[in-house]
């Protein structure tokens, strides 16, 4: 029995970050990436270090699906069909009481 490495890529690594983002947002992404980097010399920032991380590894996969850019088009111009949250989220208002206790 043979054993093959597993290769695995940490998605809030910024290289893979990097690699993976569209072109196009390749730029703003280096912009907060090196503002948080610098904030978190002071371990009060590295927060938002994580946090920096954690938005453009979802930005990844939020571009990667078919028809993003054209969504987010319909949203700026005004004529993207929406769906209230309470109606496309099941239990939304206890989702939201949670969350917000959480915050407290």
């Amino acid at each position: 029995m043979s054993a093959e490495q597993v290769h695995h890529q940490d998605p809030y690594d910024p290289e893979v970050i990097l690699e993976r983002l569209p072109a196009q947002e390749c730029a703003e992404f280096l912009r907060q990436y090196q503002e948080a980097v610098e904030a978190a010399h002071d371990p009060a920032g590295y927060k938002r270090l994580r946090q920096v991380l954690h938005m453009w590894s979802l930005a990844v996969v939020a571009t990667s699906r078919s028809g993003y850019y054209e969504d987010l088009g319909a949203v700026r111009m005004g004529t993207a069909r929406t769906v209230p949250a309470e109606t496309a989220v099941p239990d939304w208002e206890q989702r939201l009481a949670a969350a917000r206790a959480r915050r407290r």
